[in-house]
């Protein structure tokens, strides 16, 4: 009987044990799916160029830089379009890749900022995939406005021939084909723009900004991680503003950040996450979002070099 009660212990004890390491397990796998702390840039589509920059002061930092460039012939741009409901145009939430499936877009970045929000459990937070959201700021999708201008939100438009210009108005022009708005201009002509929050408030976050050159035809997207401590904690708002402007950026606008900064690119093989969202707490997860920032673009082609000018290869004659 002894014997019976000790083998029902052990495995009591083993199920225990597995239900208690199972989350630590599943948790620290998603520290390892995360991006690598390296320097890298590379090509990604015709006209669209990323760049990981990795610090480690004044504290870790991992930002991820694209250049776009808006002439290049098969780069377009898609805001989020609404969903049509019975009453109105209602924005509804999704990850950021799951718009770049849904949508087939190439390169896709979180936009508006958006309400109603909580985050208070991993199984206790809103929004939902699905579920109906509200934007802050203007938000035009293929010509259709489905969220108001408003005058203390700045904004990003594009216009028909893809030239896009940064407005601290928050309101675009007639004619404007996509556009999606901030909280805060950073750069004005080329200079920082004076902060509305004091030293002590700007606190390192996860950031999301878009910035753009004189002619508004290159476009910079900025994505910072942040709250990943010994991986990238985050930038403030005066750094931000230092990062776009060693850019050479002429305009530049803060997005939505902290877990809703998300930078997703579209492969053969599925949507794969260029930066290490955090939401809920856990590494590599995606935050539902009310809006996105996509773009289409030709695949690469790399440039051909004959044979007889390349060097260190054989002739064909041997």
């Amino acid at each position: 009987m002894k014997d019976l009660y000790q083998v029902y212990y052990k495995r009591w004890l083993a199920i225990v044990t597995v239900f208690l390491l199972l989350p630590l397990i599943l948790y620290s796998r998603l520290y390892f799916l995360r991006p690598p702390s390296t320097n890298e840039e590379r090509i990604l589509f015709e006209g669209i160029v990323y760049q990981r920059q990795v610090y480690s002061t004044p504290r870790p930092q991992i930002i991820h830089l694209i250049a776009v460039d808006l002439t290049k012939p098969g780069v377009r741009v898609l805001v989020t379009p609404a969903k049509a409901t019975v009453d109105y145009e209602q924005p509804q939430a999704r990850t950021t890749s799951e718009f770049v499936r849904e949508f087939q877009v190439q390169l896709a970045m979180n936009a508006n900022f958006f309400f109603p929000f909580r985050e208070n459990t991993p199984w206790d937070y809103y929004p939902h995939s699905g579920d109906g959201v509200n934007l802050v700021g203007q938000a035009i999708s293929n010509g259709t406005q489905y969220s108001s201008a408003e005058r203390s939100w700045p904004v990003l438009c594009f216009l028909n021939d893809n030239r896009a210009q940064i407005l601290e108005s928050g309101d675009c022009p007639q004619g404007t084909q996509m556009a999606t708005a901030g909280n805060q201009v950073l750069l004005k002509d080329g200079t920082p723009v004076r902060l509305a929050q004091s030293s002590g408030k700007d606190k390192p976050y996860g950031r999301a900004a878009v910035a753009l050159n004189e002619d508004g035809y290159k476009l910079w997207l900025i994505v910072v991680d942040g709250k990943q401590p010994f991986y990238s904690e985050g930038v403030t708002m005066a750094e931000l503003t230092e990062i776009v402007k060693e850019l050479g950026a002429h305009t530049a606008l803060n997005l939505d950040g902290g877990g809703s900064s998300t930078l997703v690119m579209a492969t053969p093989n599925g949507s794969t996450l260029l930066n290490s969202p955090i939401h809920n707490k856990l590494p590599m997860n995606e935050r539902p979002i009310a809006n996105h920032l996509g773009f289409y673009a030709n695949a690469y082609q790399a440039p051909t070099i004959p044979l007889s000018s390349s060097k260190g290869l054989p002739s064909p004659e041997g």
